[in-house]
């Protein structure tokens, strides 16, 4: 294996890795929660407050992505929608008064807020199967003829 692949390679695990952390961590949390308590608990806001890890992991697969010429649409829309979304929907919980708790969660606002949170998860989800597909890709064996 030629060195240029091993590091597209290495990059598209790297960022496969910390593009999922942030969606399956709460649900491991939530998972052992359950065992323990006997209730129910995710923590739904958990993969917005890693976005840092969404982030990194996200330019880690455009970088492979590059290099590899392959999954490169899909891994840049589900970043640009991660990172667009997220900020609209921090800006509107600011601008509303949920940020701060001047009123309360219900209604048009707290709506809107959580959809776009949806919205993210969603997006990062794609991204992260943009990844494993990246990694699918850069691990087939090229066929001959």
């Amino acid at each position: 294996m030629k060195k240029p692949e091993a590091f597209s390679k290495s990059l598209a695990i790297a960022g496969s890795v910390l593009v999922w952390l942030p969606i399956i961590l709460p649900l491991i949390f939530g998972l052992l929660f359950y065992l323990r308590e006997g209730i129910v608990m995710v923590d739904y806001l958990m993969p917005a407050e890693l976005f840092i890890m969404v982030l990194s992991g996200g330019c880690l697969l455009l970088w492979a992505s590059i290099r590899a010429r392959a999954m490169f649409k899909v891994v840049v829309w589900g970043l640009a929608i991660a990172v667009g979304i997220l900020a609209a929907g921090m800006v509107i919980a600011q601008l509303s008064g949920l940020a701060s708790g001047a009123i309360e969660t219900v209604g048009l606002w707290w709506s809107v807020v959580v959809a776009s949170l949806v919205i993210y998860i969603l997006s990062v989800i794609t991204m992260g199967v943009g990844g494993i597909l990246l990694i699918l890709t850069l691990f087939r064996k090229p066929t001959t003829h």
